[in-house]
């Protein structure tokens, strides 16, 4: 259906082909046709305002009487079933009474015991306990046991026992049963009368049992609130039908009676011959079916066009085809003749219209001088659009500038560079009158005579670009042959510029506030026209938005800067020295910047050696400079001995206090999380004992190259505390590598743990046998995807210090014994190739020796090592410490420990699980 301006409903019965639509009325009839459509409206109104159901329930409307009919058949079906049900109830209890008396009589006649009970002395004594609990049972009014001739026996009130029987009771004397309806005091009621026989079938009394109808009635008050609550629910079904019939017509005709639709029908020809658009009605056969004098007179349609198809119609081609076609058009313009016509095309087969479509015509050819305009700030407003989206994507200065670059060529300008201060290039606040270096250029072709990418350019004064750096706002130079501040620049240079064909240039500042970050220079050379004022304000406006940009990556990369000095600052120049594992490592910053990953090998007192890998969660200074904080906690921590967990422990108290310091304004951004795995391997055992705090496992790969995970109880992040951490050892045979990585190696956005866990085992096992190989495999491939975590790999393979370079002595606890360990040490130096240690060897040992044989406990032990440094342990059983003291001179004793700190290069104490070692290093010779 096609609705026009002021019309609603169907559409008029077709007129005759050929016949030309009605004039539209005069200036009077066209007033009392709007006073008509005023009154129409305002009848409209109040009738909204009376609601619909008043509306439907009206006697003159159809929803009105099918809802009055609905409402008389609900209620003769609701009569009907009313009536069929008390009729049915009633002969059903009627039955019901008829069955449960008899039944109940025959049930006590029958029972054994009743006729011997009726022939004795005493029947009432016998029978009215037996009478009143069948009663009972079978819920009826009275059970009554009498003699042939209707004396009572039994009945539910004792006082009329021995009264005569109401009843008919001859036919069951003679030995039949009777059933009867009667009315009795205690209401109407069905009661059956049956015989009682002896063993040789005389009639020896009788039994009667009754029950009044109410008793089994009820039925019908049960069931009428159903049908009722159907009735309800009936009326409710017809009530919400009509009203959705009587809003839905109401919605349909906008509230209209036929006389005022009859009248819109009368005045439709007016509404559509008055508008100043081309209305067109073309079926799905490509018939023209109607069309109004607009259409006929943009179109030159011919008088008999209706009912003619659209494409017999002298129609221009473009035209035609659209309209034959049926297709959806939105202002689709078509040149026919001089006029310029906009065609809007719709299928009226909507909703459930009829087949065949609509179109209006517009005459637009005013609007073409402006169309070219509005099509060209489209196109600045979408480059515009572009330049926000596009310019900015990465956090790097020359990568933002050359985005800027690739919006602007060649939707603006066919060549366009950008110079950047060095400073503003290093991520440092720009220098005014400093030299600019090209950060980036482009166009349309590679072989333009302008200055390459990195060449460091310096603007005389009289120079277009000089002059905008002075005044930072942009300069027009339209034709560059006569510019002699451009010229003057460099003139082969430039002369060659303008042999190249480039014309016009616009030259703008890249400011960020009040300060200028450098220079973007526009080119044009293709087109021939020179820029003009407009394009100057776009290239300003193009120029500030990608500044902002470029000013931010500046910045990042200042901070960017200062983070990675620190961070490297912070992490391990180089390994020590030590001979216990062969060490490799790798370390990845993130991709935003640095990050908290950290790792570091310290060599420990026995010619133990411990390995330590930790992450910060986060990123940037906050992060680095925590890590640094820990580093330096551990290192600390390390150099006394302490145990893997133990270790851990104090880090995660430290980690708990790390920040109570900072300020509550949020100004330095708190610890949310860190975690760490220690590991210290004995080169002599060949064991390593390993804790972690939230930290992935490490990897161990065998000698033959089996990769395994150690089986390392996790423990908790480092700051949460609550929970202790716990220490495992592995037996690790010579050549074993052991793996300590972060969780950015083996976990990312891409994909969980377990599956980086499963890769990383993979590239363990294909890496070959040496540390450096093993890293190579495993991260050297991962480093043109830069991840969003640090990453941290640390590969050790194991050594050991072999029987060849370990001596040990049990000692009795007896001071003769200290001899023998000296003599015992002497021979073992000379041996060894180290005579020129023995006299301070012996003097070490002699005083560790003589201080565990006065003030420690057995057993005691001496150990000698032979590694980059000579090494004499003497262990004991007990936990006390010796501590150096400076003796006075009248002391006899107190100077063992001084002359050891004097002698030796280093020397401490560690605990052990039953008791202590002291140690004293010397350096070989």
């Amino acid at each position: 259906m096609v609705r026009l301006p002021g019309r609603t409903g169907p559409r008029p019965a077709r007129r005759p082909s050929g016949r030309r639509l009605r004039q539209a009325p005069g200036p009077a009839s066209r007033a009392r046709e709007r006073a008509e459509r005023s009154r129409t409206a305002d009848r409209r109104v109040a009738d909204r305002r009376a609601g619909w159901l008043r509306s439907a329930l009206r006697r003159r409307t159809v929803a009105g009487q099918v809802f009055l009919l609905q409402v008389v058949v609900v209620l003769l079906l609701v009569l009907a079933a009313v009536v069929a049900l008390v009729l049915q109830v009633r002969h059903d209890s009627t039955q019901e009474a008829r069955t449960r008396s008899l039944a109940v009589a025959a049930t006590f006649a029958h029972a054994p015991g009743t006729a011997a009970a009726l022939t004795g002395p005493d029947p009432t004594a016998v029978l009215q306990p037996q009478a009143e609990a069948i009663r009972k049972t079978a819920r009826v009014d009275f059970v009554v046991a009498m003699n042939t001739h209707g004396i009572r026996y039994t009945h539910p009130v004792p006082d009329r026992i021995g009264k005569k029987f109401v009843g008919t009771i001859e036919p069951a004397v003679h030995g039949r049963t009777v059933v009867e309806e009667i009315k009795g005091t205690i209401g109407p009621l069905v009661q059956a009368v049956v015989p009682v026989r002896a063993p040789d079938g005389t009639v020896v009394g009788l039994v009667a049992a009754g029950i009044t109808t109410e008793r089994v009635g009820g039925l019908a008050e049960r069931q009428l609130p159903v049908v009722l609550a159907a009735a309800g629910a009936g009326l409710a079904l017809a009530t919400a039908g009509t009203a959705l019939v009587s809003r839905r017509l109401m919605r349909q005709t906008h509230g209209l009676g036929p006389g005022e639709m009859a009248r819109m029908y009368e005045h439709h020809d007016a509404v559509l011959h008055s508008v100043r658009e081309g209305v067109i009605i073309i079926g799905d056969d490509g018939e023209l079916l109607l069309a109004n004098d607009e259409a006929h007179r943009l179109l030159g349609l011919p008088e008999d066009a209706e009912r003619r198809p659209v494409t017999e119609l002298g129609l221009d081609p473009g035209v035609a085809g659209l309209l034959a076609s049926g297709r959806v058009a939105t202002d689709e313009v078509h040149l026919v003749g001089d006029r310029l016509l906009a065609i809007n095309q719709r299928p009226t087969d909507v909703d459930g219209g009829p087949s065949g479509s609509v179109a209006t015509l517009r005459d637009s050819t005013e609007l073409r001088a402006l169309s070219g305009r509005a099509e060209l700030a489209r196109e600045r407003l979408s480059l515009l659009y572009d330049a926000g989206v596009g310019v900015g994507t990465s956090l790097d200065v020359r990568r933002t500038a050359q985005e800027l670059v690739e919006v602007a060529v060649p939707r603006f300008a066919d060549f366009v560079t950008v110079d950047l201060y060095d400073a503003v290039l290093r991520g440092e606040d720009p220098e005014p009158g400093a030299t600019l270096r090209r950060a980036a250029a482009g166009g349309i072709r590679d072989d333009a005579p302008l200055y390459q990418v990195g060449r460091q350019i310096r603007f005389i004064p009289s120079s277009p670009q000089a002059d905008s750096l002075r005044t930072c706002r942009p300069v027009l130079e339209p034709r560059l042959e006569a510019a002699p501040g451009w010229l003057a620049q460099d003139p082969e240079r430039t002369e060659r510029i303008v042999e190249y064909g480039i014309h016009s240039l616009i030259t703008a500042p890249v400011r960020a506030g009040s300060t200028v970050l450098g220079l973007v220079n526009f080119w044009r050379s293709q087109k021939p026209e020179p820029f003009d004022v407009e394009e100057l304000a776009l290239a300003e406006e193009l120029v500030a938005r990608a500044a902002v940009s470029i000013d931010n990556a500046r910045r990042y990369t200042r901070e960017h800067g200062m983070a990675v000095t620190l961070q490297r600052s912070l992490l391990p120049r180089t390994l020590p020295e030590q001979n216990a594992l062969e060490i490799a490592y790798r370390y990845l910053p993130a991709q935003a910047g640095v990050g908290g990953d950290w790792f570091d090998v310290l060599p420990l007192s026995g010619a133990r050696v411990a390995l330590v890998v930790g992450d910060v969660v986060g990123h940037g200074l906050h992060a680095a400079a925590t890590m640094g904080r820990l580093r330096t906690a551990v290192h600390t921590f390390s150099a006394l001995d302490l145990p893997a967990n133990e270790l851990l422990g104090l880090l995660d108290e430290l980690v708990a206090r790390i920040d109570q310091d900072e300020p509550a304004d949020g100004a330095g951004a708190p610890v949310i999380g860190a975690t760490c795995l220690y590991a210290v391997y004995d080169p002599v055992t060949r064991r390593c004992a390993l804790a972690r705090a939230g930290h992935p496992p490490p990897a161990v790969i065998s000698p033959s190259g089996e990769v395994a995970f150690a089986d390392v109880p996790a423990g908790p992040p480092l700051g949460l505390g609550g929970l202790p951490f716990e220490t495992t050892e592995l037996e690790l045979p010579e050549g074993s590598r052991l793996v300590l990585y972060t969780d950015g190696l083996v976990e990312d956005r891409r994909q969980d743990i377990d599956t980086g866990l499963e890769d990383l085992r993979t590239r363990l096992a294909e890496a070959g046998p040496s540390p450096e190989e093993t890293c190579r495999a495993v991260v050297d491939a991962r480093q043109p995807f830069r991840a969003p975590d640090d990453i941290a790999l640390l590969v050790a393979r194991t050594r050991a210090l072999g029987p060849d370079r370990v001596a040990e002595w049990d000692v009795p606890a007896e001071p003769a014994a200290v001899g023998e360990v000296r003599a015992s040490v002497s021979r073992r130096l000379a041996a060894w190739g180290l005579e020129e240690l023995t006299f301070t060897t012996e003097l070490i040992l002699s005083e560790l020796v003589t201080n565990a044989i006065r003030y420690g406990s057995a057993p005691i032990r001496v150990r000698v090592l032979r590694d980059r440094s000579l090494i004499c342990e003497v262990s004991d059983s007990s936990d006390t410490s010796p501590h150096l003291r400076y003796a006075n001179t009248t002391d006899e004793g107190g100077r063992g420990l001084f002359l050891v700190a004097q002698v030796a290069e280093r020397w401490g104490t560690r605990y052990t699980a039953v008791g202590k070692v002291i140690w004293a290093e010397q350096p070989l010779p």
